[in-house]
């Protein structure tokens, strides 16, 4: 019987080649548009809980194509992504270590939505909504999150969170 979910034709085994050996030790912490950051818009696979978690980049932009973007995200104990609406993006965020608490409201004063979260924790912001996520645990709160359409210029490496307020102007990341 062919289930129409399982391969009934040959795959290549990728297992011992894992496209996030180089990542992210080998791939310039510091420097911005950066290809080897960024592999979109071409055909990727990777463990994403594990790139997630050896992230130490405030923010990285893992691949980019024409109507999604991938970027992983470390924040700081005690800090914040903070205060952001991306008024014609639909936002995806998963939590993969670490705790924080997630806030959403219709206007940046009127924060009206507030949830704890954790490893595992799946997380959807509107077009148009005002979010942030506070890192109240005792380690970095580690996530990553799909932006539709992408929100970041390809390459995009933010290694701290002054980093990406300074370089953010323009690009949807509006308070």
């Amino acid at each position: 019987m062919n289930y129409p979910y399982y391969g009934n034709y040959p795959m290549y085994n990728y297992s011992y080649h894992p496209v996030y050996w180089a990542y992210p030790t080998q791939v310039d912490q510091g420097t911005r548009n950066n290809r080897q950051s960024d592999y979109g818009p071409e055909p990727f696979v990777v463990d994403i809980e594990e790139v997630t978690k050896q992230n130490i980049n405030y923010r990285t932009a893992l691949w980019t194509g024409s109507n999604l973007q991938i970027t992983v995200m470390s924040i700081n104990i005690g800090d914040d992504i903070g205060l952001e609406v991306h008024p014609h993006v639909d936002q995806f965020i998963c939590i993969e270590e670490g705790q924080g608490v997630v806030q959403m409201g219709p206007t940046k004063d009127y924060l009206n939505f507030q949830r704890n979260v954790s490893e595992d924790t799946a997380i959807m912001v509107p077009a148009g909504t005002w979010h942030n996520i506070t890192n109240i645990g005792n380690e970095p709160l580690k996530l990553y999150t799909i932006y539709a359409p992408p929100n970041h210029p390809s390459g995009t490496i933010h290694v701290t969170k002054a980093d990406a307020e300074a370089e953010e102007a323009g690009y949807g990341q509006e308070e």
